[in-house]
């Protein structure tokens, strides 16, 4: 193994946090129990945040940066991994409260390691991601709540060309969903369409103070905007369904009544992917599995250097970025 490797930190500079491409060594990773040499990683909304300095993403510094890897172990303290087994790691508190993927190699806790699916390589697990991950998630708490049918009443997808949009809109339209995409980018439409979309709204549409309660369209929703545009997406939603709701690329409130949960049973579910427990994730993995064709993955995804990654930052963050962007750690 080599003596020094790259790693891109999140540093303290005048008591704000910047990042920086540091060299480290095996001794400066942390004493977990699993030594994983990464090969790709991601970048996603909150490691946009983080690196571009738009958010405090690390609670404690020096913090590597990056909450998802894929990579192969190299050396294991714990009987439930192996050095070779090729593992995938999303969440968990990467780049906030524990190292994360921004590095060729790294130091991991045993229960943080998923193994990589069959269906995907690592740079497509990657494309994958948290996003992806997030977005199977999504679509497991629509179908367990039941109220979304196969060619049922729209299912609406806020937030459509980033990330976790792009990889809902292909995993419903492979369950059979009516999938309506809600966009600011008039020219993503035909990559959407391509994605299994057949419907479009104008994304601010849903960004204006709505009524309490409006016209019912939407049978379910997948949203990762929050705010005004959850509070529209809950007021249109119909009698009996649910939103999931899993991020806040409008802002942290919410401006909205109980009147769509009281008048119209509606449901608004949460969706963690940091935490989430071992079983859902396995669940999630397995829904991309078998619905997302690797074929969607080479429109959704492209692959960047790890040099390249303060500029992406800074795109996702303005969102200029369309669909997923995996980072090679080694380039």
């Amino acid at each position: 193994m080599t003596d020094t490797f790259r790693a891109l930190m999140m540093v303290d500079h005048e008591g704000k946090p910047r990042a920086e491409f540091r060299q480290l060594t095996l001794a400066d990773l942390p004493d977990h129990e699993v030594l994983v040499e990464v090969a790709y990683s991601t970048v996603n909304y909150k490691d946009g945040l983080a690196v571009s300095g738009k958010g405090r993403i690390a609670r404690r510094l020096p913090m590597v940066a990056g909450i998802d890897l894929a990579g192969t172990v190299v050396e294991s303290r714990s009987p439930d991994w192996a050095p070779g087994d090729k593992v995938i790691v999303n969440g968990w508190g990467l780049s906030e409260t524990e190292w994360g993927g921004y590095s060729r190699f790294q130091r991991l806790k045993p229960h943080w390691l998923a193994r990589l699916p069959g269906a995907f390589s690592m740079e497509q697990a990657m494309a994958v991601g948290t996003a992806g991950y997030t977005a199977a998630l999504c679509v497991l708490a629509l179908e367990d709540w039941g109220t979304i049918t196969p060619g049922g009443a729209e299912v609406l997808v806020t937030g459509a060309a980033g990330g976790v949009g792009s990889t809902a809109i292909a995993l419903l339209s492979a369950g059979g969903y009516r999938v309506t995409a809600a966009t600011g980018r008039p020219e993503t439409q035909d990559y959407l369409a391509g994605l299994g979309a057949t419907n479009f709204v104008e994304r601010a549409a849903l960004a204006e103070k709505g009524g309490a309660l409006q016209k019912e369209r939407w049978g379910g929703a997948v949203d990762s905007v929050g705010s005004t545009t959850l509070a529209n997406v809950l007021a249109q939603t119909v009698y009996g369904g649910a939103v999931a709701a899993c991020g806040l690329a409008g802002g942290m409130d919410l401006p909205a009544t109980v009147a769509p949960h009281i008048l119209r049973s509606v449901a608004l579910l949460g969706v963690d992917s940091v935490m989430a427990p071992q079983a859902r994730r396995d669940r999630a993995w397995d829904l991309l599995a078998r619905r997302l064709d690797t074929a969607h993955l080479a429109s959704i995804a492209r692959t960047e250097p790890l040099s390249a990654l303060p500029e992406l930052a800074a795109d996702i963050v303005a969102g200029r970025i369309r669909g997923r962007v995996v980072i090679d750690v080694n380039a």
